[in-house]
C-alpha cells in the first residue's frame, strides 16, 4: 500500500478528527505541524498541491522587514525577527544568512540607514544573524562589482535570512505526518457539513485524481486558504463580506552575472515608495517585488506588463550590466492574502502584514500574516481555538520542534544542490545508489538528478511533472524554458513510478507546458 492510499484509508472512515485544516500552505502546514506536536487528531486537506499558491512564489526572505520599520510597526518586526531565529534553529538545513548591502548616492544617506538598521539589530536581540555597519563606497564596490559607482556615496551592510518556500512546505507536511497528523494534498473541499444547529461539524472533500468524495467529521474545521479565504467563509454564510485584499508580487529570475558575488542589493525606496530586493539564489538572480491590488484572486496569477517593466526600470537604475526582457528566465507571480483594513484602502503596501483571526462558531480562519511568522500565527490560531471551545491547555512546543530535514549546528552544510534535503540527505544518496539511472541528470546544464524525480514521488508527496519541476526542485522558477524541455523525461519516470498510462504522460506534459508558458516572457 502506497503513502496516500494509507492517507485516504484514514479518512474513509467515521473517525472524528480533533482539527480539519483547510489549506497547504505556510499557514495551513504551519497549523498542522503545532496541533500535531500538542497531541490532537489532524487531519490537513490541500486541493492542488502543497504551497502551489502564494506559499512558493514569495521572494526567499525570512525577514523582519526593514520597511516595517519605516512604517512604525515595531511589534511586527520585532515578532519577525525572534521567529526568524527560531527558523535559523530548526530547518537549518534550509536556512542562509545573507548579507545585503543598501547603496547611498545622497551623503545623508548612509547615517539615515545605518541608525534605522542599530534599532534592527536591537530588536533582534540574541537571535541576531550579525550587526549592520556604514561602510565605505570601495567596500560596497568589492562587494557589488556590478552596481552603477557614479554619484555613489556610502553604503550600509546588514543581515537577514533567505530560505526555499516550497521546500520549507515540503519540511513542514512530513513533520506533521512525524507527529501523527495527516496530510493529503489534492483534495478539494467542495462543502461544508453542519449539524442541527448550524454549527461546522466536517466538510465534503473530493480526491481531484478519482472524483471520490468524503465526507470528513472534525470538532473544529480552520480555514486557511489564503486568498481564497472568503471562499470558504461564503459556503458557511453565503452573504458574508470580503475579508482579504490579494495583493500580487512578482519577481524576475535573472542570470547571476547580473549580480556576482553572494552580496545582495536592497533599494530602500522605488520611484513609487516601494522596497525591491536583488538577491542571488540557487546560482540565480531574484528581482522583485511589486505590490499590485488584484480583485480577484486567481492560483496562477499573470504578472502585469507595467509590473515587469517597473522592476527592469528600477534595476537598470542601480546595475551597470543592462537587463531586457530576453535575459528573463522566469517570471513569476504570487497574491498575498492581506488582512482587509476597517476602511477601504487601495494602497496595499500599507496594509498591515500582521494576521487576524476570525471565529464563526467551529470554523476559525487566519487571514493575512507571512512566512517569516508562519509559526507563531498556527501557535496564535491553536490557542485560540483552545481558549475558543475549552479544550485541555497544552502550550504549543513548536518553537523547540525540529523540522524534518533540520541539521545540528556541528554538520557542515553540503554546496551541492542536494542540500534541500538536509539531515535526509544520507537516505536520498544511499537511494541514488540503488540504481545508475538514478544518478543521470535531467537536462546537461542542470545538476537535477531522475533519482530526485523518483524520491519526490515516494517521499515527498508529488502527484504531477509540475509538483516536482516548480516545487520539489525550484526549475520552473529558475529557468522556465530549461522546465519545458525535462517535462517528457520528468513525466516518463513519474507514470512508472505512479503506475499511470501514456495519456496521463501526455495530459501531464501537455498541462506543464501550458503552465510554463505563463513563467516566459513573449
Amino acid at each position: 500500500m502506497n503513502h496516500r492510499t494509507q492517507q485516504l484509508a484514514s479518512i474513509d472512515s467515521d473517525r472524528l478528527w480533533d482539527v480539519l485544516i483547510i489549506g497547504g500552505g505556510a499557514s495551513g502546514l504551519g497549523i498542522a505541524v503545532d496541533a500535531s506536536s500538542r497531541g490532537f487528531n489532524t487531519i490537513l486537506l490541500e486541493q492542488y498541491d502543497f504551497a502551489k499558491g502564494t506559499s512558493s512564489k514569495s521572494t526567499k526572505l525570512v525577514h523582519g522587514g526593514v520597511r516595517y520599520l519605516a512604517q512604525g510597526n515595531i511589534k511586527l518586526v520585532s515578532e519577525a525577527l525572534e521567529e526568524r531565529g527560531l527558523l535559523a534553529k530548526n530547518a537549518r538545513h534550509l536556512f542562509k544568512k545573507q548579507k545585503f548591502i543598501i547603496p547611498n548616492y545622497k551623503w545623508w544617506g548612509g547615517p539615515y540607514y545605518a541608525i534605522g538598521l542599530k534599532l534592527y539589530d536591537f530588536l533582534s536581540k540574541k537571535l541576531s544573524l550579525g550587526p549592520s555597519r556604514l561602510i565605505k563606497k570601495k567596500t560596497v564596490i568589492e562587494s557589488l562589482p556590478t552596481l552603477k559607482t557614479e554619484n555613489l556615496s556610502s553604503g550600509v551592510s546588514y543581515y537577514d535570512g533567505q530560505f526555499d518556500d516550497a521546500r520549507l512546505a515540503i519540511n513542514l507536511a512530513q513533520t506533521a505526518e512525524h507527529k501523527g497528523a495527516t496530510t493529503l494534498n489534492y483534495m478539494k473541499v467542495v462543502g461544508l457539513i453542519k449539524d442541527e444547529n448550524h454549527h461546522v461539524s466536517g466538510v465534503t472533500a473530493e480526491d481531484t485524481e478519482t472524483g471520490k468524495t468524503y465526507d470528513i467529521r472534525a470538532k473544529v474545521v480552520i480555514n486557511a486558504t489564503g486568498i481564497f479565504t472568503d471562499k470558504i467563509l461564503k459556503m458557511y454564510n453565503p452573504k458574508h463580506k470580503k475579508t482579504v485584499v490579494p495583493s500580487q508580487g512578482i519577481h524576475l529570475m535573472l542570470d547571476k552575472s547580473f549580480l556576482k558575488g553572494d552580496t545582495a542589493l536592497m533599494i530602500p525606496k522605488t520611484s513609487d515608495g516601494r522596497v525591491l530586493f536583488i538577491i542571488p539564489w540557487h546560482d540565480k538572480v531574484i528581482a522583485g517585488t511589486t505590490d499590485t491590488l488584484i480583485k480577484k484572486p486567481k492560483i496562477e496569477p499573470i504578472p502585469l506588463e507595467e509590473e515587469v517593466q517597473f522592476i527592469l526600470d528600477t534595476i537598470n537604475m542601480y546595475l551597470s550590466k543592462k537587463a531586457t526582457r530576453e535575459d528573463i528566465l522566469s517570471v513569476f507571480s504570487g497574491l498575498r492574502p492581506l488582512a482587509k483594513p476597517k476602511k477601504d484602502d487601495t494602497n496595499t503596501k500599507e496594509v498591515s502584514r500582521s494576521h487576524k483571526i476570525i471565529v464563526e462558531n467551529n470554523l476559525v480562519s487566519i487571514v493575512g500574516g507571512k512566512w517569516t511568522t508562519y509559526r507563531r500565527m498556527a501557535e496564535d490560531v491553536m490557542d485560540t481555538v483552545i481558549e475558543t471551545f475549552q479544550w485541555e491547555n497544552i502550550p504549543s512546543p513548536t518553537k523547540k520542534v525540529p523540522l524534518a530535514g533540520n541539521i545540528s549546528e556541528t554538520r557542515e552544510k553540503t554546496d551541492s544542490h542536494l542540500y534541500i534535503y538536509g539531515g535526509q540527505l544520507d537516505d536520498y544518496t544511499q537511494f541514488e545508489s540503488t540504481s545508475p539511472e538514478y544518478s543521470e541528470k535531467i537536462h546537461p546544464n542542470y545538476p537535477y538528478t531522475k533519482g530526485q524525480v523518483v524520491w519526490s514521488v515516494r517521499k515527498e508527496f508529488a502527484r504531477a511533472v509540475e509538483d516536482f519541476l516548480s516545487r520539489r526542485i525550484r526549475l520552473l522558477l529558475l529557468d522556465a524554458r530549461t522546465a519545458k524541455e525535462v517535462a517528457p523525461v520528468v513525466a516518463d519516470l513519474m507514470a512508472t513510478e505512479l503506475g499511470k498510462n501514456g495519456e496521463w504522460k501526455e495530459q501531464q506534459i501537455t498541462d506543464f507546458n501550458e503552465l510554463a508558458d505563463k513563467y516566459i516572457l513573449n
